[in-house]
């Protein structure tokens, strides 16, 4: 921490560097590390009326975590319910983040390697420009495309390609293209920075010693961009197993996100120690696959923030 403000008072002054290791610090405890303290206290808690909270009944417990695997039934019993909306959850962000990946890594080599100058800018600002149009927005024109009169169907039936409208909605199709669509830059401009600092010269001694196009990827381009790799599949995984929106608009009628648990815990359950169990295991939980990713992949904190 010392260093990294001698570094920034060497290259923007003492008042700024003063200023922004301020802001951050009051931005990291207050928007993050206290909000996530005072959640992970909520977990502990009963659900009690006000008048009571601060009484003799409210003491620590952990009930809550509990009835995530137990249910109302008690010990003995699973809670199959939550148990499998967590794991589809999981599963879903982990497929989605492997999609992303596979569509956005010929994107980054493309814009990393073979575009240079006004093309390269050109191509990046092609990337960004949908992304002005709200979220929301996006997700609810996913919804018309997707829709049983939506575009696509109504595409694919004038085609000749199906004779019945296809319920995207209710196969996740729709969600799951939302998701990947919503997250996409996040994983292409990690893959670009990592691929574009690679030098020209290692892949054409690769080629000039016979290797092929795919040994000159996994053998030279893929081990080097491996921090850019790990970097974007955790910020798209994490966000894609938190999304909220997407799942509200996108889902089937009979498909739950975790994070929909969540919410309706706070917002119509009322059992704001409930929901803040439920974060906090799908925080948990989203961390350790995470760490686990990066152990296989033998990958650090410290290449990744590169």
């Amino acid at each position: 921490m010392r260093d990294l403000f001698y570094d920034l008072v060497r290259r923007n002054g003492m008042p700024v560097a003063i200023y922004l290791m301020l802001a951050v610090t009051l931005w990291v405890f207050i928007l993050i590390v206290l909000p996530q303290l005072t959640m992970f206290d909520y977990s502990f808690r009963l659900n009690l009326p006000p008048g009571k909270v601060g009484g003799p009944e409210d003491v620590y417990t952990v009930e809550q975590y509990a009835y995530l695997f137990q249910g109302s039934g008690g010990a003995g019993n699973i809670n199959t319910l939550d148990l499998g909306i967590l794991f589809k959850t999981l599963f879903s962000a982990v497929f989605v983040t492997v999609f992303d990946l596979l569509i956005c890594y010929p994107v980054a080599f493309v814009l990393a390697k073979s575009s240079t100058g006004a093309k390269a800018r050109l191509l990046v600002l092609a990337l960004i420009v949908p992304y002005w149009i709200n979220e929301i927005l996006r997700a609810f024109a996913f919804r018309i495309l997707f829709g049983s009169t939506g575009v696509i169907n109504e595409f694919g039936m004038g085609l000749g390609f199906w004779d019945n409208p296809v319920d995207f909605i209710r196969a996740d199709v729709a969600l799951y293209a939302g998701l990947a669509y919503a997250y996409i830059l996040l994983m292409i401009f990690p893959l670009y920075n990592a691929i574009e600092s690679l030098d020209r010269n290692q892949i054409e001694a690769a080629r000039d010693m016979g290797a092929s196009w795919w040994q000159v990827h996994a053998k030279v381009v893929i081990p080097y961009a491996k921090p850019g790799i790990a970097s974007g599949m955790t910020m798209v995984f994490m966000l894609t197993s938190g999304a909220l929106a997407a799942p509200q608009i996108l889902g089937g009628p009979s498909n739950l996100w975790f994070t929909q648990l969540v919410y309706q815990w706070f917002n119509s359950g009322g059992n704001w120690p409930r929901g803040s169990a439920y974060a906090m295991i799908l925080l948990f939980v989203c961390i350790a696959l995470v760490l686990l990713t990066m152990r296989i992949f033998k990958v650090s904190i410290g290449e990744i923030k590169r």
